[in-house]
């Protein structure tokens, strides 16, 4: 039975709808140190997740038809939540929630998906994403107690070690834990008709620049749109196209052909590298580290930069970002400038959720940038004629450089990580990042 959800009334039927839901920085944060620390992963499943959700409004719904043998105007109030209403989601999150919170798990403070319990013979985590749950940890006996009491208060299903999470494939190796959409890439190909299509060595041709009007309007975007789509969610175990898939995202609205040929070039260079997925090795270091790039006015219509970093931990690539810059900058140092500052954000957030987990990074984390003049600016205090024009929001980046957040070592340019999340690079070059990224080939095909 579902719910004609479109009938309802905001503030009469229903108030919160939104449901939180796991990060995948989180899912690949937890999925590197697990492999750092040689912690079992294992996933459980809910059946029926939203049925099992509680109801804090009144809802009244009209019998499906064949309730009644006679025609009636008796309605039925719901005790439960039923797929299609528009709190269900919602409601079953708060059920899931209350029930850990009573097995003296606690809430994280930085990602609303993420629980932990932290006892004297280790910590257990558990992340859920909608009704798919991982579970890791140090504890094993806390983690069996666990799983029975999850399956005593809903109708659960315990899967076994982790292998298949939304979309994703986990295979565990004795050096490494190896994260890919194998399946989900090929998927792609034939959906563009390219199974038998010459593969390329780069996703983007060099010192190629794409503007919104150029060539001929396709007529049916539909499909333009499915493979951009389709190529977003790739980009979660495939940072080597996130430049690119930025750069043809712009266009979802009135692509033309010159975009779709970008496209298809983008799925022939996946169908040489099909087998490549994010490989997070064995007893690597809980050290975060950053990188970060920008490229000045990098977008042709208009000539705003593009920010790329990346954060590593260890050597497990586990953060990453490529998009354009909401404000055009006066020069490349302030583009470096507003990348670092983004950069900045994202690790002020992963070390506070490292810390929370019991990995707490006692130094500064290095965020390397090859812009001098933008490291000159965040380590002055003084605000320069040059700056004044720069959002506030921008400068958060020296009081977490004052108070030893991160430090700012210069890096050449020629080993700048990010580079590959802001321009198209040639073959040499691009393979040579990639191979930074931990990138690997699928371990049955080496």
């Amino acid at each position: 039975m579902v719910a004609l959800g479109n009938r309802q009334q905001h503030g009469v039927d229903y108030e919160e709808t939104f449901t939180p839901f796991a990060k995948m920085t989180t899912v690949r944060l937890i999925l590197a140190i697990a492999a750092s620390q040689g912690w079992p992963l294992s996933q459980m499943d809910v059946n029926n997740a939203f049925l099992h959700g509680d109801f804090k409004e009144e809802i009244y719904m009209t019998p499906p038809p064949g309730f009644f043998s006679t025609p009636s105007t008796d309605v039925c109030k719901l005790k439960r939540s039923l797929y299609g209403l528009k709190q269900a989601p919602r409601a079953w999150f708060d059920k899931f929630r209350t029930t850990l919170i009573n097995f003296s798990f606690v809430h994280s403070q930085y990602n609303s998906s993420l629980f932990l319990c932290k006892t004297l013979n280790g910590i257990v985590l558990l992340l859920i994403y909608v009704d798919d749950i991982v579970i890791t940890g140090t504890d094993s006996t806390l983690i069996s107690k666990l799983k029975e009491h999850l399956c005593q208060s809903f109708h659960m299903k315990d899967l076994g070690p982790l292998q298949y999470f939304l979309g994703l494939e986990v295979q565990s190796t004795d050096t490494g834990l190896f994260l890919h959409q194998h399946k989900y890439t090929r998927d792609i190909i034939s959906l563009a008709g390219l199974q038998d299509g010459r593969s390329v060595d780069t996703p983007l041709e060099v010192n190629v620049k794409y503007r919104r009007d150029d060539g001929d309007f396709i007529s049916d975007p539909s499909l333009y749109r499915r493979l951009v789509g389709s190529l977003n969610y790739l980009t979660i175990t495939r940072p080597d196209i996130s430049f690119v898939v930025q750069q043809v995202s712009q266009f979802m609205q009135a692509p033309t052909h010159i975009h779709l040929a970008a496209v298809r070039r983008i799925i022939r260079y996946l169908q040489g590298t099909s087998d490549k997925g994010l490989f997070f090795p064995v007893g690597t270091s809980i050290r975060l580290d950053a990188y970060s790039d920008a490229d000045w006015a990098g977008c042709s219509d208009t000539r705003r930069s593009i920010t790329g970093w990346c954060m590593f931990l260890g050597d497990s690539l586990v953060s990453w970002k490529s998009k354009k810059q909401q404000r055009i900058s006066k020069s490349s140092t302030e583009s470096e400038y507003r990348a670092m500052s983004s950069a900045c954000l994202e690790i002020i957030w992963l070390r506070g959720l490292l810390g929370e987990l019991g990995f707490s990074q006692a130094e500064p984390t290095q965020l390397h940038a090859d812009n001098t003049s933008a490291n000159q600016i965040v380590a002055n205090t003084v605000f320069h004629e040059r700056t004044k024009h720069i959002e506030v929001d921008c400068h958060s980046i020296r009081d977490a450089y004052d108070s030893r957040v991160i430090s700012l070592p210069h890096i050449n340019t020629s080993l700048q990580t990010a580079d590959v999340f802001t321009k198209a690079l040639s073959r040499k070059r691009h393979q040579f990042l990639v191979d930074k990224l931990m990138l690997h080939n699928h371990p049955s095909s080496i």
